[in-house]
């Protein structure tokens, strides 16, 4: 195993511990005294944290969750410019999907998480400030439109590999990011199955800001 690939293998492994740390079970333990996998619709995101916990806790959570991918991308730049001959634009690729993974399937919290909106925001945010402009926009008009959280997050993980086939300039680095945009919108596509289930059953919740019991 060359250095190279070890580099690539560790910057994966960070990212994807940094991803594990569910701050929407530790804020919901710390403020309300429950597992928010255990509430609601038992997911491990903002949203959830919003309907079980409260406002505090949910704008807590999707900061941090949004910090998660920056601070994955920062540190995979980071080692690219510490370490000669390495391919930035693979690193960054490379924890930007782990940092999700592991957003999505915790370490430290049994492999149940969210389904890593948040983090794949700061990512890309990051990565393109004008895709992820764009992609913000476009999520906030879709779940204004149909007053559902999953269909925009869905919506606009789908348009986020379209946007790199059309925008080819302002990436922090490199400019080929239609496979890596691909592998995010499965990511984030599959996290939400269960709730494609229920938007075609016409069962999914709708957005309030009203913490339930």
């Amino acid at each position: 195993m060359n250095r190279l690939t070890l580099l690539y293998i560790v910057i994966g492994i960070i990212s994807y511990c940094l991803g594990s740390i569910s701050f929407s079970i530790i804020f919901s333990k710390k403020m309300a005294g429950f597992d928010v996998r255990e509430k609601g619709s038992g997911n491990a995101g903002s949203t959830n944290v919003l309907r079980t916990v409260g406002k505090k806790a949910a704008i807590l959570t999707l900061i941090c969750d949004i910090l998660k991918g920056v601070v994955a991308i920062v540190l995979a730049l980071v080692f690219n410019r510490i370490v000669e001959d390495s391919n930035g634009e693979l690193m960054v690729q490379i924890a930007g999907i782990a940092v999700v993974l592991g957003h999505t399937f915790p370490i430290f919290f049994g492999f149940k998480g969210g389904k890593g909106v948040a983090t794949s925001l700061g990512i890309i945010m990051l990565i393109n400030y004008e895709i992820g402009l764009i992609c913000l926009i476009f999520a906030l008009l879709v779940m204004i439109l149909t007053k559902t959280v999953s269909i925009g997050s869905i919506m606009a993980a789908i348009l986020f590999p379209v946007l790199t086939l059309v925008i080819h300039d302002k990436y922090i680095i490199g400019d080929n990011y239609i496979i890596f945009g691909i592998i995010l919108a499965l990511i984030v596509i599959y996290n939400h199955r269960s709730n494609i289930k229920r938007i075609m059953n016409g069962e999914e919740n709708k957005i309030s800001l009203k913490k339930n019991s």
